[in-house]
């Protein structure tokens, strides 16, 4: 996969492309009927799928005070992409001068001169362009203009409509099988590993703690799931490992206010994960988060935390 970030890094003798188009983040069923769609055009016309994507969300910079947390930051979007059959992603910086961009500005520019576009697949509720004043019918008209097709997908699942809102909404409220749902996959994060105050580690519980850096994450509270290693040539590379996750800020412990994400590999006796990237990925919520009277109450708990651990996950994948 090729991945452009200005419309200066795309090939000036790029051959014609199917082109899809959207925020596309968390890559949830949704988008991916649209990549689907996208995908079969491009297999009969014999061309490549450019997906064009954005960064920053254009809410962070229209409406920075209304900014959803991402689900994803950009590397592992387009690496779920490319999952979903895309070929090639240009990621346009979004700023107040594209947002300015006209409908007839946006599309000439990144979808006719840039992409050398032939067909273009969006949602059907897509809009672009100053004001929101693009849309579906837009595409195809200006469309008939300049060579290209437009077809709008609908974002169907059922009786639900698939949305990155809907997984928030499912993820604030740790329900994170809800998230999984939509998702099509167990949600995840991925990070680094970081050092946090060894807590875990002095009470027989060492964790691996990867920030979120802004980006969504479950409701406070214990959760099972895996965790695998993305390090390539790492011993440890790609093998799913079972965790128990707590996400939160420790009540137990007076002065902790910052919100982390804590793993507790079973059954790996000294293992050490710092400084590798890692994916933890929510399988099922086991409580929310609560303050304990000491230590001793807390590691009682913990024991049990990890023993649901084991039962929600055995037998899964």
């Amino acid at each position: 996969m090729r991945i452009w970030r200005s419309l200066d890094d795309v090939p000036a003798d790029l051959a014609a492309t199917v082109v899809t188009i959207g925020n596309f983040d968390g890559v949830h069923l949704g988008h991916r009927a649209v990549l689907r769609r996208t995908r079969e055009l491009a297999d009969e016309l014999g061309h490549r799928v450019v997906a064009v994507t954005f960064d920053p969300h254009p809410i962070a910079v229209l409406r920075p005070d209304h900014a959803p947390q991402p689900l994803t930051e950009v590397g592992t979007r387009c690496a779920l992409l490319a999952d979903a059959g895309v070929d090639d992603v240009f990621v346009l910086p979004f700023d107040r001068e594209v947002a300015a961009w006209t409908p007839e500005e946006f599309v000439q520019r990144v979808v006719v001169d840039g992409l050398h576009a032939r067909a273009v697949v969006v949602g059907a509720n897509f809009r672009f362009g100053a004001r929101a004043a693009g849309d579906v019918t837009f595409l195809r008209e200006f469309g008939r203009e300049h060579g290209f097709t437009a077809e709008g997908i609908e974002l169907d699942g059922g009786p639900q409509v698939w949305s990155s809102t809907y997984v928030r909404t499912c993820l604030a409220a740790g329900d994170v099988e809800g998230a999984a749902e939509a998702l099509g996959r167990p949600f995840s994060l991925v990070g680094q590993v970081v050092r946090g105050d060894q807590r875990g580690r002095e009470l027989g519980y060492p964790t691996a703690n990867v920030p979120t850096h802004g980006l969504a994450a479950p409701a406070d509270g214990v959760y099972a799931g895996r965790l695998r290693v993305l390090d390539e040539g790492d011993p440890l590379h790609g093998a799913w490992l079972p965790v128990a996750i707590s996400v939160g800020t420790n009540p137990t412990f007076e002065g902790e206010r910052d919100r982390r994400v804590e793993s507790y590999v079973l059954d790996h006796e000294g293992i050490e994960l710092y400084d590798r990237t890692v994916e933890v990925t929510f399988t099922a919520r086991i409580r929310g988060m609560v303050r304990f009277d000491g230590v001793d109450e807390l590691l009682e708990r913990m024991a049990l935390d990890v023993e649901r651990t084991r039962e929600l996950l055995e037998g899964t994948a």
